[in-house]
């Protein structure tokens, strides 16, 4: 008996295809504006965070990704309340993205509009994190739709990531306390912010198979060429 090949609902690969999208550019964002900061100018330097890059000939980058992720989040569609803490992260994202950090004037001063616009951003970015732990420890833990549980291995990665996220952004707030040399050597809140976002979008890709896994196939019937050779068999 011959069947056509089975494919998974179209829903599941839509949703496996989100999960990917969002993950690849969070991990792959921080190294590309690391890396083409330097190529552009020649120099091996890193800025302060990663927001700095905004102001740089990665902006275009930056703010692409961000959006990005943005809209994947928002176009996220899973079940209740993935969908509505994807809705608000994405809207979070794309905040980020459009209201830049503030960086200080020549001669130490920004104005009104700059530094109520660097606390939207510092304000979002916050909120985003938090939100992405969430997805990590809390809801890629749950049982599928199906009821089906993720694996002992998968699980400890989901809450190692969320975890990872949580204290990048508990140390990048002690870190405000450092001298200001330091600060500037070390740059800590780059190295927050790069194990936060990296973390984020491992979980990510690594929760893309899991729909697939626990998808119901649709009943496929036998093909013609098939129900031809059980006619024929039985009448032999």
């Amino acid at each position: 008996m011959n069947f056509k090949p089975a494919k998974p609902p179209q829903d599941a690969v839509t949703v496996r295809h989100l999960r990917i999208g969002i993950g690849s550019v969070g991990i792959a964002l921080p190294i590309v504006l690391v890396v083409g900061h330097m190529v552009a100018t020649r120099r091996v330097v890193v800025l302060s965070s990663l927001s700095a890059y905004y102001h740089t000939e990665m902006r275009n980058v930056f703010v692409g990704a961000l959006c990005a992720i943005g809209v994947f989040l928002i176009a996220y569609r899973y079940r209740w309340p993935d969908n509505l803490v994807g809705t608000i992260a994405g809207a979070l994202a794309i905040i980020v993205a459009l209201f830049p950090i503030r960086v200080e004037a020549p001669t130490g001063g920004t104005s009104a509009v700059s530094r109520a616009t660097g606390l939207v951003h510092q304000g979002a970015a916050a909120a985003l994190f938090l939100l992405l732990a969430v997805f990590c420890l809390f809801l890629f833990t749950r049982p599928d739709r199906d009821g089906t549980p993720p694996g002992r291995v998968a699980n400890r990665l989901y809450r190692t990531c969320g975890l990872l996220i949580l204290a990048a952004i508990v140390v990048a707030l002690a870190t405000s306390a450092l001298a200001t040399d330091v600060h500037q050597t070390l740059q800590p809140m780059l190295w927050c912010e790069t194990v936060a976002v990296s973390a984020f979008g491992t979980a990510w890709v690594a929760k893309s198979d899991a729909i697939l896994r626990v998808a119901k196939l649709p009943d496929v019937p036998p093909s013609d060429e098939g129900v031809g050779q059980i006619v024929a068999t039985g009448s032999s």
